[in-house]
């Protein structure tokens, strides 16, 4: 949590208010939330991903993050599976004191990932503060005037970074260096259905496990993968080669139907931990069949569903309509 239907809801939001904008400022307040933002050097002695940095080398990176975003000029928000970037469409800063530093130009972009928490909140920029606010933004769009962005994350898994474009090796349009080899997601219109199918059928892990896989297809997290091996009657450890391309297919639309109805209903809420950019949570969990209901009865045959460990995390299905076989 966020998957692809919370992240393409939170892209969806930030369009009309930072396509264009200009940031004014930035702060930041804990530099754990920039785990995966390297300083223009390429390093600075923590690597990409750790958590726990030196108070001195924390400071630098918040430092360079800060120094770099100010100025920025955003184009339109873009995805790919979980992974959402603004690319940077140029720099307009007022004064040479404010420009950001070389290397940062069309090539780059501001690149966020909400892990399990984080939210991309729009505020006006007298709003109180929001809860877990770990980086801070003042833009100021053509139309719409000043705005604050927040980005709150209560759990610290989420990350903002500054990250280098590089054209894809299928059409070459420019993708995240650190979302290189992350797949295309089904709603994708160049997701290629055939070789979905044949990776599927030429495996021997679960299809839970194959469709968690975001190098073989993206944006799939434990709610919908749940979610959409209900809707195809598909027990979570059916081994890929052992699915036929029928039914292959059957889950193919399964989750391009989940997806699309999620995105309808604004995504999954459980909890305050997934918000869109207005703070308002989704309901599509009032929707959902397997995911969340264990011990209750299945929707489709009454028979109670059942929940059992996954990977630290659990997996939600019906004993009778989705049977081993």
């Amino acid at each position: 949590m966020p998957e692809l239907p919370e992240v393409e809801v939170v892209r969806a939001g930030l369009a009309p208010a930072l396509t264009g904008a200009r940031v004014l400022a930035a702060e930041v307040r804990d530099a754990r939330a920039l785990k995966r933002h390297l300083p223009l050097s390429g390093d600075d002695g923590l690597g990409g991903h750790g958590v726990t940095m030196p108070a001195e080398a924390a400071a630098e990176r918040a430092a360079d993050f800060e120094r770099r975003v100010t100025g920025l000029v955003f184009d339109a928000p873009q995805r790919r599976g979980k992974f959402m970037w603004l690319p940077v469409a140029g720099a307009a800063s007022a004064t040479a004191a404010d420009s950001p530093a070389p290397g940062v130009a069309a090539e780059w972009a501001l690149l966020a990932h909400l892990g399990m928490s984080g939210q991309l909140l729009l505020r006006d920029t007298a709003a109180e503060d929001d809860r877990h606010v770990r980086i801070r933004l003042w833009v100021e769009h053509p139309t719409h005037g000043e705005l604050r962005v927040d980005f709150a994350d209560q759990r610290l898994f989420g990350s903002l970074a500054l990250d280098r474009l590089a054209p894809t090796s299928d059409d070459g349009s420019l993708l995240p260096l650190q979302a290189a080899r992350i797949a295309r997601d089904p709603l994708d219109p160049r997701f290629d259905d055939a070789a979905f199918l044949a990776g599927v059928r030429s495996r021997a892990s679960g299809i839970k496990k194959l469709i968690l896989d975001q190098a073989l297809v993206s944006g799939v997290g434990n709610i919908y993968a749940d979610e959409a091996l209900w809707r195809a009657r598909l027990h979570p450890d059916t081994a890929g080669r052992a699915i036929s391309a029928r039914k292959v297919s059957e889950l193919l639309g399964a989750l391009r139907d989940v997806f699309a109805q999620a995105l309808a209903e604004g995504g999954t809420s459980f909890d305050e931990q997934y918000v869109n950019v207005n703070g308002q949570a989704g309901y599509f969990a009032h929707s959902l069949n397997a995911y969340g209901r264990g011990g209750e009865a299945c929707p489709r045959c009454a028979t109670a569903i059942k929940r059992v460990p996954f990977g630290g995390r659990s997996s939600h299905y019906c004993p009778r309509c989705q049977r081993r076989r």
